[in-house]
């Protein structure tokens, strides 16, 4: 190597990268694997640094050097300023090249190699993180992510143990690799544009073809850009929309503006096998309860009775009729209640589910106190359930005095499952107190209380599910009103959805 370096020292740059090829062809190394890296590291030796790219084998577009130096730009995209404050989306604005580090890789071990660097390799929407090597059928680029990989110490041990048993060295190279809008993340698309410190919102409940979003005051300007980005960068999401108030106490529902796409609001999602179709401007439907939905459903056996008090559109009345339960449904909302009737039908339970169109205190007092007796003198399991977790709770005083004493023996008294929110700093105290305020009668040991699930900062939503007592259901202290109420009840309108 000394005589090597000595008499390249008196020989131009254009012959070294002339004669160097000839010297490893005469050892009869070209062709084996490691061959083309050893002839790099010779060239670096006996070149100057800044002229060994020259001796390299070139990769034209996209450009490819050696790395020198210490370390990378850990950065992978820097928006350009003038995108800041964007109202209207210009997707060509977003366009960038930027260097990411890349390893040359022989081809017959590049497979193997991307498993053990899987979790340094490049991962950006729309980008392969393995690229050819311009006239090389031999090797490849495996492009790594500037944010784990800026030197070559940046190796795990067991990244570095995989590249040495490889025969890969662990020699950076630099890759130019365009960007444009479409291999940008939502959350660098928004924190581009909104103003600098401001909190960027890219989540939202996903409702078949509608995206759900709540958008904070000072994101409101640009709400048109954001639920553009959001469709794009969500494929399926056709509609994105904006809640504009809170839930109604009545329907459950809440007005939305539409962002984003098209108008068409009447969705069909799927949640644990079943398949619902409905309207979401006006009735309620929340993703985030369906493991919630499973697990009461899971406690139903075959032949048991539910009594839904605020079924919605059937997230429990369907799955427990589908499970083999006898099912009475009941919704204020003539939205929910034609939703529940169209989706009995369409997961073809409409023989097991009776529908009704009622103030939830109406339906307690009228269809559910009419068969309840009958319900509790056979064996099977009786169950009430009551999603409403802004009023649930204050709906059970309606069980207290509900039946006459003469239904009192050995009877099969029903199990409730409540919901309702807190705010407390204990939810499970706080819930058992309220339900037990409403009944007239302690829980205290009674009950089991679950968390459903965190609503909000210092918000929990919480289900407690009892066995409604003797001394509730058939005290001789009937409810008192001003009992709580969900708008003026609505004439009764009982029908099998077999029609």
């Amino acid at each position: 190597m000394l005589i090597f370096r000595s008499y390249f020292k008196e020989t131009s740059t254009i012959c070294l990268c002339r004669i160097v090829p000839s010297i490893f062809s005469l050892l009869q190394i070209q062709n084996c694997v490691k061959s083309r890296y050893r002839y790099r590291t010779l060239c670096s030796v006996v070149l100057q640094p800044d002229r060994a790219s020259t001796c390299s084998e070139s990769v034209s577009k996209p450009m490819l050097e050696q790395h020198q130096h210490s370390g990378m730009d850990p950065s992978l995209y820097t928006a350009p300023p003038e995108v800041r404050g964007m109202t209207c989306l210009d997707k060509e604005v977003f366009s960038q090249t930027v260097i990411v580090p890349a390893l040359r890789v022989p081809k017959e071990v590049l497979n193997k190699l991307v498993k053990s660097l899987k979790k340094v390799a490049l991962q950006r929407p729309g980008i392969r993180r393995v690229v050819e090597v311009e006239g090389s059928d031999d090797e490849r680029l495996l492009l790594l992510d500037p944010a784990s990989v800026s030197s070559p110490s940046s190796f795990s041990d067991a990244e570095a143990e995989a590249l040495q048993s490889f025969g890969v060295p662990q020699e950076l190279q630099r890759y130019e690799l365009r960007l444009t809008y479409d291999n940008l993340k939502s959350e660098e698309v928004l924190r581009a544009v909104l103003p600098e410190g401001q909190d960027v919102t890219s989540g939202f409940s996903r409702v078949g073809h509608i995206a759900h979003m709540n958008l904070r005051e000072h994101q409101l300007p640009y709400r048109n850009l954001i639920g553009q980005v959001i469709m794009d960068k969500n494929p399926g999401v056709t509609c994105v929309v904006n809640k504009t108030n809170t839930i109604d106490s009545a329907y459950r529902n809440f007005k939305m503006e539409v962002m984003a796409g098209e108008e068409n609001m009447v969705a069909k999602v799927r949640e644990n096998g079943v398949t619902y179709e409905f309207d979401f401007s006006r009735v309620y439907w929340n993703p985030r309860l369906s493991t919630e939905h499973e697990r009461v459903v899971a406690l139903l056996k075959r032949g048991d009775t539910v009594l839904d008090v605020f079924a919605g559109v059937g997230p429990f009345a369907i799955p427990a009729a589908r499970r083999g339960c006898t099912v009475l449904a009941n919704d204020l909302n003539p939205e929910s209640h034609r939703w529940l009737q169209h989706n009995c039908k369409l997961n073809k339970v409409e023989r097991k589910v009776t529908t009704f169109n009622l103030d939830g205190r109406a339906f307690i007092q009228g269809p559910l106190k009419q068969q309840l007796p009958v319900m509790m003198k056979g064996t099977v399991s009786v169950h009430v359930v009551m999603n409403l977790p802004a009023l649930a709770l204050e709906f059970l005083d309606a069980f207290r005095g509900l039946l006459d004493q003469g239904h009192s023996c050995d009877v099969n008294l029903p199990q409730v499952h409540c919901y309702g929110f807190s705010k407390e700093d204990d939810p499970q105290k706080d819930v058992v107190e309220r339900a037990s305020a409403s009944l007239g009668f302690s829980l205290e040991g009674l009950c089991s209380v679950h968390l459903v699930r965190n609503v909000a900062p210092n918000k929990e939503m919480m289900c407690v599910s009892f066995t409604i007592p003797k001394e509730v259901l058939f005290s001789r202290e009937s409810t008192q009103t001003e009992a709580i109420e969900e708008p003026a009840p609505k004439r009764q309108k009982c029908a099998e959805t077999t029609h």
